[in-house]
């Protein structure tokens, strides 16, 4: 009997990642989205704009909120936190990862600061802490480094940020805050003394940076820690100083500031996901002006990056 050559189909399956105005959205991984709301400088007790902002995180439910210092006007006291801050943003307290600012070290240090958010806080003898959010790493740096014997070179905060990133340079994408920013329209020494927060970062390829501070919006291009544009692994840095305390006018902006407004009050939505993340700045009711876009993680050839915003200034 003779042999059947039956032919042979060979079936290739081309599959194609679509590139939606520069972001590579990576739908398989949408399950491990995860969403934080993100501002500092927030409660005051003369302010109404602490409840302005709180309506906004009100109405993202389930995202983790990053406090990120000056949580309390102005001496971060127990009555401070009491009647200033929890009848607005403690709202939120047991999704609050926070870390302290300049005001929240009272006369008689940050003991309310403390005793208030409990274990979110990390140990009161530090005030930094890192943890990990779906498929990313976050890192809380204390920037009131005076109260926890500096942050400079060989100062414990800095060393146990060298081995953090160590330990977790597996996970492509890392996201810091820390209440002073190193670069800002408004710069001055209280900057130059995350320096080397900065340059760590910066080696071991962290993505965003979150700050206060200054009472305003900014966002900057990615940057090396002397101030360069770098869209190969510059860090991306936000000052979000808009919870609700008051406004800093910005006068002369620097290189690289991207976007930036000083007469609203919001908070900073961030989407993180697989390789990438995704920004909005969100106005308090009434106001129009707004900041969004995405971008890919460190470390990529080159970072596609998209944007838009409406400014009203």
């Amino acid at each position: 009997m003779g042999t059947l050559n039956r032919p042979v189909v060979v079936i290739v399956v081309v599959i194609v990642v679509v590139g939606v105005d520069g972001f590579l959205f990576f739908r398989e991984h949408s399950a491990r989205r995860v969403v934080v709301v993100a501002a500092g400088d927030i409660a005051d007790c003369s302010s109404k704009g602490d409840e302005a902002t709180a309506r906004l995180v009100e109405g993202i439910d389930g995202a983790t909120v990053l406090a990120v210092g000056d949580l309390a006007y102005q001496h971060g006291t127990a009555e401070e936190f009491a009647e200033c801050y929890d009848p607005s943003w403690g709202r939120f307290k047991e999704r609050t990862r926070p870390i302290p600012g300049n005001h929240d070290y009272g006369p008689k240090g940050a003991k309310a600061y403390f005793e208030y958010f409990g274990d979110a806080a990390g140990d009161p003898q530090k005030g930094y802490y890192s943890y990990d959010l779906g498929s990313w790493h976050l890192v809380a740096l204390n920037s009131v480094c005076k109260q926890i014997g500096g942050c400079g070179r060989g100062s414990a905060e800095l060393e146990w940020l060298k081995r953090d990133l160590a330990t977790n340079s597996a996970r492509r994408c890392t996201l810091v805050y820390v209440h002073d920013p190193l670069f800002s329209a408004r710069r001055d020494a209280n900057s130059l003394k995350v320096t080397h927060f900065y340059r760590v970062l910066y080696a071991e390829g962290a993505d965003v940076v979150l700050s206060g501070d200054y009472h305003n919006y900014q966002r900057f291009e990615p940057q090396d820690p002397e101030g360069n544009a770098d869209y190969e692994r510059g860090i991306r840095q936000f000052v979000v100083g808009t919870g609700g305390k008051d406004h800093y006018a910005i006068e002369r902006p620097i290189e690289n500031l991207r976007v930036y407004n000083d007469n609203t009050y919001g908070v900073l939505k961030l989407s993180l996901k697989e390789g990438g993340y995704e920004w909005r700045f969100i106005p308090v009711e009434g106001e129009t002006f707004t900041d969004s876009g995405s971008a890919r993680c460190n470390p990529l050839a080159s970072i596609e990056r998209t944007h838009s915003t409406t400014n009203t200034q």
